[in-house]
């Protein structure tokens, strides 16, 4: 390898390494305030190891009872909440939160996204036997005192850790104790709102929006396309793509006064793929082109 060749690539690893501290925490649960609905940012994964402790998932459009130890996969683009956890209660366990760009390299984080582990229609909770316990212990407690070391490639040994975790989950078979929540449009509807919240505000013009159409929300939540747009209607008297556009709308009305981003950054970041189509939606919708809005 030629020298200039052996210092960017030392160069990366040390950006790596040094952003690494931001797109990776790691904690015991209950420790120092952290709970199981730590770190329910939109862009971290997370991974929690419950080994005391009785609650049930509210994740997607399911409730899952988890009355043992379990493992737990949460997807920061599907809605989901801790139903019966009591932080001063006796709860026990580890989670570890991460970034897309955390375990990036190459073609595994988009089957990791594909996985099992991750789509709302998955199964995202593996109950554990002592054994697997034992092991997945020891692995969060590797991880800890990695977190806290000066080494300076530390992260690339978190990294191998997590991947050992999700790797002993894809071998396991899925925990199925499911049941339907009381008042399924209701709850269909504030999972379809959260999940809509979660995308604003936008926070690059080079990331365009990821759901963009009542289609595209009712895949994240594993219902069919129509009954979700029957459970918003019926719960909010709105359709869903009222929502999607006025909560596009609303966030193109930001853009324009408070960023100096073109008229085609705010476009693209919107979802549009012309700036066409952009400056046609936002006039149908407000009367007046993205210019005159920004003017006024």
């Amino acid at each position: 390898m030629q020298q200039q060749d052996l210092i960017n690539k030392n160069t990366k690893q040390f950006k790596s390494v040094q952003s690494g501290s931001t797109q990776f925490r790691v904690s015991k649960l209950n420790e120092n305030k952290c709970q199981l609905s730590s770190y329910n940012r939109r862009d971290f994964y997370k991974i929690s190891l419950i080994t005391k402790g009785e609650s049930r998932l509210l994740y997607a459009n399911r409730d899952i009872e988890i009355n043992k130890p379990a493992l737990v996969f949460t997807n920061p683009l599907v809605p989901y909440s801790w139903d019966g956890y009591i932080p001063n209660e006796e709860y026990e366990g580890y989670f570890c939160a991460f970034t897309d760009e955390f375990l990036h390299d190459g073609s595994r984080l988009e089957s990791l996204q594909e996985s099992s582990l991750y789509k709302a229609d998955g199964n995202p909770v593996y109950l554990l036997d002592d054994n697997q316990v034992k092991y997945l212990v020891d692995i969060f407690s590797r991880i800890r005192t990695e977190s806290d070391s000066e080494y300076v490639y530390k992260y690339e040994l978190i990294r191998n850790h997590v991947n050992l975790i999700i790797h002993e989950a894809i071998k396991m078979q899925p925990a199925v104790a499911y049941f339907d929540p009381p008042n399924a449009a209701s709850r269909i509807a504030k999972l379809f709102l959260s999940l809509l919240e979660r995308q604003f505000p936008v926070d690059s013009a080079q990331s365009p929006l990821k759901l963009k159409k009542a289609g595209d929300y009712a895949e994240k939540l594993a219902v069919h396309v129509n009954h979700l747009n029957a459970a918003v209607q019926e719960v909010t008297g709105k359709s869903t793509t009222t929502h999607i556009n006025e909560s596009i709308i609303a966030e193109a009305k930001s853009l324009l006064i408070h960023t100096d981003w073109n008229v085609a950054e705010i476009a693209f970041s919107l979802g549009f793929e012309y700036a066409s189509y952009f400056n046609n939606f936002f006039k149908k919708h407000t009367g007046l082109t993205p210019m005159k809005a920004r003017a006024i």
